[in-house]
């Protein structure tokens, strides 16, 4: 058992980018040097010591923390699409605070971002429980994406010319690289860079916002199975981005209205 956790523990922490640590590490040297309030606990299976509260802090210095936060939010959404937080698992701030090298506070801000987002529910006295979607919940995810995206994007096809499609290119390989690897991490992150370039050719910021969301909540339910099945089925939907491409240059709407709703209920959406 404690073998298992202990690579649970690597398996999670090798995600974590190491800009995480330094910016803690600055965050932390930037601290006000008045008396750290009362370190805290969190009751249930994993209780561990919270890390001091620092006191209050200059403009500057809270930049510094929502950096933290942030690249923390970064690290967790990408176990969440890799498989390092299980659906159905409760995990704890202090402990994956210590698995980031960084205090609760960060990772309990970001899971709270992440449960507005719908990735996991609070757990009282626990921590947090990675959400379980059924299929029935990923259909609808895909219904309302098309009902969004699909008049937005045969809009563009008749408008946009097709050398604005063309600069397009660079993310449509970058996330067929990122789909030969097996990357799901990787590929979550370039399947949304070029959807959202897409969308932002229509100039409405929040359309690129609700599609987002739309987006990511679609990518939290883990892909089952083994490594090369998923790689197999991120490279069928990557090499789908490049046929949207073609389609949109030659304004063929019934192919772009065709690709985007079937590209939306595939593996990477």
């Amino acid at each position: 058992m404690e073998q298992a956790r202990a690579h649970d523990a690597y398996r999670l922490a090798v995600r974590v980018p190491e800009q995480v640590r330094a910016a803690a590490a600055r965050d932390a040297t930037a601290r006000d040097a008045s008396p750290a309030a009362p370190a805290t606990a969190v009751r249930g299976e994993h209780t561990h010591g919270e890390a001091a509260l620092p006191g209050p802090r200059a403009p500057r210095k809270t930049v510094q923390r929502n950096s933290v936060r942030g690249q923390i939010l970064d690290a967790l959404r990408d176990a969440l699409v890799g498989g390092d937080l299980a659906p159905g698992e409760v995990y704890s701030a202090p402990v994956l605070g210590e698995r980031f090298g960084v205090s609760a506070t960060p990772v309990r801000e970001a899971m709270q971002q992440l449960a507005i987002e719908g990735a996991v529910e609070v757990v009282p006295n626990r921590g947090f429980r990675v959400t379980e979607r059924s299929a029935r919940e990923l259909g609808e995810l895909a219904e309302v994406r098309a009902l969004i995206e699909v008049p937005v994007m045969l809009r563009l096809a008749r408008t946009v010319p097709a050398a604005r499609w063309c600069e397009l290119r660079p993310l449509a390989e970058a996330s067929a690289v990122a789909a030969a690897g097996g990357d799901l991490a990787r590929y979550a992150e370039a399947d949304r860079a070029f959807h959202g370039a897409v969308l932002g050719l229509s100039g409405n910021q929040q359309l690129v916002q609700v599609a987002d969301d739309l987006h990511r909540r679609s990518q939290w339910p883990l892909v089952s199975g083994p490594v090369h099945a998923r790689r197999a089925d991120l490279v069928a939907d990557a090499a789908e981005h490049m046929a949207l491409l073609e389609a949109l240059m030659a304004q063929d709407l019934g192919v772009v209205q065709s690709l985007v709703r079937e590209h939306f209920a595939g593996a990477g959406g």
